[in-house]
């Protein structure tokens, strides 16, 4: 993996960039960014075959990633700042959820940052951009249950459905998010297949970005589900993309309106589970078991790899929608820290 590495010009305007703010880190803290890297390593990582099928890539967020990336030179040390504050950040309420590995042969447990923090539920507004030949065939009825999956597992724990033999009940978690749909907006195009070089987006330019999630439903194509931009990125491409069939619910394995869970996670800055790589490649969050790939199907627990058995429940790994159902502490400390004064999706806060 391509670490990040900033000469002492690049850390001195970081840090000068966040003398308006009041520290929370006492002398004795770090902030250890040594295992941080935007890029990953094979963006084409697929999911382990479960069930005796064979399981494709379904989320393409890392390779869009790794493609503005390249298009945009000032991107990596854009995010290199945004990961800074929000491990100082987590760093000043508790134990850190950012770096050093994942559980390993543990499931350690993180210092929680109250949803009766200084900011309570977070109320996301959303636009939704519709794109299709007939615009009508993503039904009202998909819009309705779309929001309301994203309205239950954002807050729901679901520890009712964790498998006999986990540990991981102590990590499942409200996470503090609620969604309001602002404004729904039907486009009639005739273009079949839109592909993932955000194309759609500029043809159909997100709406008030900085201020709303915007969320466009079209015909992606390649079989891919959806993508999503994380924070630091260009407003003009910020938000979310999904298919049109994986969009509320719908049909199939896919079809319960996880992808939107999934690629909001990303929007929120959550990265891959398994860290889009071997073992010890990482996601950033403690309390999220170390894995050595991605898990498709719905698995029977425990699936292990690394030593330990992965959370394949996990929002953010590539399970069948009926089989993923829970965030962590220290996910939510991640998402929840971006919203704080200064983060990168403050904006959206009150709106």
């Amino acid at each position: 993996m391509r670490k990040l590495f900033l000469g002492m010009a690049s850390l001195a305007l970081l840090f000068s960039s966040c003398d308006n703010e009041k520290s929370t880190i006492t002398p004795s803290q770090e902030i250890d960014m040594s295992n941080f890297s935007v890029y990953t390593p094979d963006a084409e990582l697929t999911a382990k075959p479960t069930d005796g099928k064979s399981n494709t890539k379904t989320c393409y967020s890392m390779n869009v990633l790794n493609r503005q990336l390249q298009e945009n030179p000032g991107l990596e040390q854009k995010m290199y700042a945004i990961e800074y504050q929000t491990r100082k950040y987590i760093a000043g309420k508790g134990k850190p959820s950012g770096g050093g590995g994942g559980g390993g042969n543990t499931d350690p447990d993180v210092d929680v940052l109250p949803i009766a923090d200084n900011l309570g539920t977070i109320n996301i507004p959303v636009n939704i951009i519709i794109v299709y030949p007939d615009a009508s065939t993503v039904t009202q009825s998909q819009i309705d249950t779309q929001m309301a999956t994203l309205n239950d597992d954002f807050v729901n724990p679901h520890t009712d459905q964790l498998p006999s033999g986990t540990t991981f009940a102590n990590d499942a978690t409200n996470a503090g998010f609620s969604f309001t749909v602002a404004g729904v907006y039907r486009y009639n195009d005739p273009t079949s297949s839109w592909g993932t070089n955000d194309a759609v987006k500029a043809a159909y330019p997100p709406i008030s970005p900085e201020t709303h999630l915007n969320i466009w439903v079209c015909n992606i194509g390649g079989g891919i589900l959806g993508y999503a931009q994380f924070p630091g990125g260009a407003p003009e491409t910020d938000g979310v993309v999904i298919g049109g069939p994986y969009f509320g619910t719908t049909s199939g394995v896919y079809g319960l309106g996880r992808t939107a869970t999934h690629e909001i996670g990303h929007y929120l800055n959550l990265r891959h589970i398994w860290g889009d790589g071997p073992c010890r490649f990482d996601d950033y969050v403690v309390d999220t078991p170390d894995a050595s790939a991605s898990n498709g199907g719905c698995p029977t627990f425990p699936s292990v790899s690394c030593k330990s058995a992965d959370m394949t429940m996990n929002y953010m790994d590539y399970t069948y929608d009926a089989c993923m159902y829970m965030f962590t502490d220290g996910q939510r400390n991640r998402m929840r820290a971006i919203f704080q004064p200064g983060g990168a999706r403050a904006a959206l806060v009150g709106n």
